[in-house]
């Protein structure tokens, strides 16, 4: 009964995930986004410790404590702890997300991530791109045709087999209206890979996520929803 009940909590996340990412998309139609610019970077700062605590949360403990931290500085992200499991644990910012989300520039929002290594060496150095348009001052528009000309310039790496992002902390901010959301594993494939997983039908627990996806670095990203955060504690208990 419990296991039936998670499923059918996780399908409504899936239908309030889908509806979110319509809303963004109709948001952005509209010239007054709540976050139009990049906020001071002061706001986008946090305490050392508080976000090296934040970046291990999004692994199980089992993983992260072994994890290499890294902390975003005010040039880019900087190693905070090494480790030494080729984990990378970090705190994403809302200008990795993809180009159509109203809250880009939303100084608030935290995303407690754990890179395998192969996710290491081959997605976050597309975030990390990102981050260096961004802390350069770039505004969305020209980050979106830097990143797109560093693609066809293949400037950016190819996507490693069996890359993937833990994503199970519930003390992170994806969004003003989601806060949290559900923990969930990201997985990333080649571009127009998704269909292999039979990610994005109707009925199938693979979520193909808003960002990257060609629009424009030539990167799938899949989510599957889990059960429980990485404390161990059911998701449907908050």
């Amino acid at each position: 009964m419990k296991r039936k009940t998670i499923k059918v909590i996780v399908l409504g996340f899936f239908a309030l995930a889908f509806a979110l990412s319509a809303a963004c998309q109709a948001l952005t139609q509209d010239a007054k986004t709540p976050y139009p610019t990049m906020a001071p970077l002061d706001q986008y700062m946090m305490d050392r410790d508080a976000e090296i605590a934040l970046a291990r949360s999004a692994a199980p403990p089992s993983i992260a404590k072994d994890a290499t931290v890294m902390v975003l500085g005010r040039h880019g992200y900087e190693t905070a702890a090494e480790g030494t499991n080729g984990f990378v644990c970090l705190v994403g910012r809302t200008w990795t997300a993809g180009f159509k989300n109203p809250e880009f520039w939303n100084p608030k929002n935290r995303g407690p991530a754990c890179y395998n290594p192969p996710a290491a060496r081959s997605v976050m150095p597309i975030d990390f791109l990102r981050t260096k348009f961004a802390l350069a001052g770039q505004s969305k528009d020209e980050i979106y045709e830097s990143m797109k000309a560093a693609a066809e310039k293949k400037e950016l790496p190819d996507v490693e087999p069996g890359a993937m992002i833990y994503m199970l902390s519930k003390q992170g901010h994806i969004n003003d209206r989601a806060r949290h959301w559900l923990p969930h594993l990201m997985f990333y494939v080649p571009l127009n890979d998704a269909k292999n997983w039979g990610a994005g039908a109707p009925d199938s627990p693979i979520i193909v996520a808003p960002r990257f996806n060609g629009a424009p670095e030539p990167v799938t990203e899949l989510i599957i929803v889990m059960s429980k955060w990485s404390d161990g504690t059911p998701a449907d208990a908050h």
